[in-house]
């Protein structure tokens, strides 16, 4: 039972409680008290995602100076990525409805609940309309060679790239990209999250709470979807799919990259100083001292 349930609960004893304690002391019956809300605030956070609007992303940008503390002002939490996960290019509708659980307390987090809880549907919305126009930014996938195990020799992102990519028909594991796409930049319709570029701490964590199976989502459906990839996954590869994931961003446009070298290549050389202010080929001086200078030390 969630801890605000709880309380509301207790709260109904301590108020019936005392209705009991007043009759008792008075001469006349008490009138019928009208019927209690017990509907726990934020209990339907998430179906009235519903009845919002498209999100407005300059008012997002206004609510999101809440945000920035943590995730930072483009929500690529720059400040300390060990503690906040990136949140810029997510997509509208996953930021509203991870808001939301955290809002009705189907997904438990003592220090997101507080800043959700306040939100309006429309709120979450324009806030993710903000986000899901910044653009990622990106970390560096860890190469160091395997040394033991099944995948020994392989570098390590290496064993993330191969299940990103191509998954594991064996054991039943679809490749990472076909909800992800092959940037990891997400799927905005049915609201699978932006994974490129996050930070390896974080997808390492939501993937073994989905190896573990265990949420307090009332609607399952997208959570089962990556608990069934997730339940074959050993440490080692949940480790090595967060690490490739951390340094996963799109390629530049061939265009923009073309118009760059062109630019470059346009660019006038740099201009050569004059005979009377060349610097000489060699300093005397300078050659004098490394004549005189002793020898380094030998070296075991």
């Amino acid at each position: 039972m969630r801890h605000a349930r709880a309380f509301g609960i207790a709260g109904l004893v301590v108020a019936a409680v005392g209705a009991v304690a007043f009759a008792q002391s008075t001469v006349q019956p008490l009138p019928d008290a009208p019927a209690v809300e017990t509907r726990e605030l934020g209990d339907n956070a998430v179906a009235e995602l519903a009845d919002a609007t498209h999100g407005d992303p300059q008012r997002g940008a206004q609510l999101a100076g809440t945000c920035a503390a943590c995730h930072g002002l483009d929500g690529n939490a720059e400040a300390d990525p060990t503690l906040y996960p990136r949140i810029a290019g997510q997509s509208e509708r996953y930021v509203a409805r991870q808001l939301a659980l955290f809002k009705s307390g189907e997904r438990l987090s003592p220090l997101m609940q507080p800043y959700a809880q306040p939100l309006s549907a429309q709120d979450m919305r324009d806030l993710g309309a903000h986000y899901a126009q910044q653009s990622s930014g990106a970390g560096i996938a860890d190469d160091a060679l395997v040394e033991a195990g099944p995948y020994e020799g392989m570098k390590f992102y290496e064993v993330g790239q191969k299940l990103f990519r191509s998954g594991d028909a064996e054991r039943g594991i679809p490749a990472c990209m076909a909800c992800h796409g092959p940037a990891g930049s997400g799927n905005p319709g049915p609201a699978y999250p932006h994974v490129g570029g996050q930070q390896a701490w974080y997808s390492s964590a939501r993937l073994y709470t989905y190896r573990e199976g265990e949420t307090g989502e009332d609607d399952r459906h997208l959570f089962d979807v990556m608990a069934a990839v997730a339940q074959s996954l050993t440490d080692e590869e949940i480790e090595a799919l967060a690490s490739y994931m951390q340094g996963l961003h799109p390629r530049p446009d061939p265009a923009m990259l073309a118009a760059i070298e062109a630019q470059a290549a346009a660019a006038p050389a740099p201009a050569v100083a004059p005979d009377d202010q060349a610097v000489p080929a060699t300093d005397p001086t300078a050659d004098e001292a490394l004549e005189s200078a002793e020898p380094p030390p030998a070296t075991q």
